[in-house]
């Protein structure tokens, strides 16, 4: 089991930075790609970002690149998503999840076998 928790939502005016954390815990020994998602109100979630651990590839949508940046800690127990220019689109709930095993596109939802419970992410224009 893999425990992810989420921190470092809140509200901010368009234009504006966060930084999210997602702190996994648990059996972490077989990670494979750790992942951001998003759900706006109304409409279904989509993945943001990812990062392969072993190659440190990352993904984003092109919605949010050049904006958002993926990373992880040294002893890669945190997962970080620091967002800058931040636009009102960009309100939903943010999810980390973790994969175990190969297979699958970064952006896919069933690739992810552990989710966190998510943190609210608001941006007034």
């Amino acid at each position: 089991q893999v425990q992810l928790v989420e921190s470092g939502g809140g509200s901010v005016q368009a234009g504006g930075s966060l930084r999210l954390s997602c702190a996994a815990s648990g059996d972490t020994l077989f990670t494979y790609c750790m992942g951001w998602f998003r759900q706006a109100p109304g409409k279904e979630r989509q993945g943001v970002a990812a990062l392969y651990t072993g190659s440190g590839a990352t993904h984003y949508a092109d919605s949010v690149k050049g904006r958002f940046t993926i990373s992880q800690d040294n002893a890669q127990s945190t997962l970080y998503l620091q967002m800058n220019n931040l636009k009102p689109e960009d309100t939903g709930t943010y999810y980390c999840a973790h994969a175990r095993r190969i297979g699958g596109s970064w952006y896919e939802e069933q690739k992810y076998n552990y989710w966190g419970q998510g943190t609210q992410v608001t941006v007034s224009s």
